[in-house]
């Protein structure tokens, strides 16, 4: 019974889990507007809620407005940073043809460099 009461009350203080999440902005990332992307710098990304065991992150850009498009993406090591800094991969950057899309960024959290997924999280900004 003391067993008991010991694991509900460990369990009723255990805080909610964050859930993993990314920021960024395009700070920095130079005008393009023709449709013809060009090859750049990761914008910085922030971190929250990485998931325990996580060694890579892996990051791919998509037009919600042109999803076929492949802009690529790259794969970072984690050492428990809260930051992926600017410049950490290349990247065919937003570049649309005519007027604003939307583009997403998804993070996928990973125990090996091409697997092991742990968790995925987006996040979406238009541009220009």
């Amino acid at each position: 019974m003391r067993t008991a009461l010991l694991a509900g009350a460990c369990l009723l203080t255990a805080g909610p889990a964050l859930a993993f999440d990314i920021g960024f902005d395009w700070s920095g990332l130079k005008s393009c507007t023709n449709g013809r992307p060009n090859t750049v710098a990761n914008p910085a990304f922030t971190l929250s809620g990485v998931p325990a065991g996580t060694k890579f992150i892996r990051f791919k850009l998509t037009d919600r407005d042109v999803p076929n498009y492949n802009h690529g993406g790259g794969v970072v090591a984690f050492n428990d940073q809260q930051v992926i800094p600017r410049g950490a991969f290349k990247y065919k950057s937003p570049c649309p043809p005519s007027g604003s899309h939307t583009y997403e960024w998804t993070a996928t959290a990973q125990t090996k460099k091409n697997g092991g997924k742990l968790a995925t999280t987006r996040a979406a900004r238009k541009y220009p």
